[in-house]
């Protein structure tokens, strides 16, 4: 099932006005995360490009480290139980977890990007299922 979701022009724009040195390593980031099959809505929060499903904030970019793009994946801004375990598995050992429910992925070119580019798009399908529990 091809994924229904599509970058945002606002987003693209924002973006653009932020002459960004990684900009190539945000838009293979944006590509993946949009390519998962599940209706993800891409938006600016946090001044980043900020992904929602079912009006729940899921993953946010964070774009103004300046050697860096991070990922971070969290389960929305209210506050909730934090699980006893991690929140899903990660053999790739992409992420870095800050609690059981909020961990955060760091890329510093498209190579890395494209290297872990199954593993990244399995982590974003896993997350999306497990945070929405």
């Amino acid at each position: 099932m091809k994924n229904q979701s599509a970058q945002n022009k606002e987003v693209t724009t924002f973006l653009d006005n932020l002459d960004l040195p990684l900009r190539d390593v945000i838009e293979k980031l944006r590509e993946i995360i949009l390519d998962v099959p599940d209706l993800l809505i891409e938006n600016i929060k946090w001044n980043g490009p900020n992904y929602s499903l079912k009006m729940e904030d899921r993953i946010t970019m964070r774009v103004q480290a300046p050697k860096q793009i991070q990922l971070i994946f969290h389960r929305g801004a209210k506050t909730k139980a934090v699980p006893a375990t991690k929140l899903i598995n990660d053999p790739a050992g992409l992420l870095l977890w800050k609690t059981n429910d909020r961990a955060i992925a760091s890329f510093k070119t498209v190579e890395e990007v494209n290297q872990s580019r199954a593993a990244l798009s399995e982590i974003v399908q896993h997350w999306l299922a497990a945070a929405a529990e």
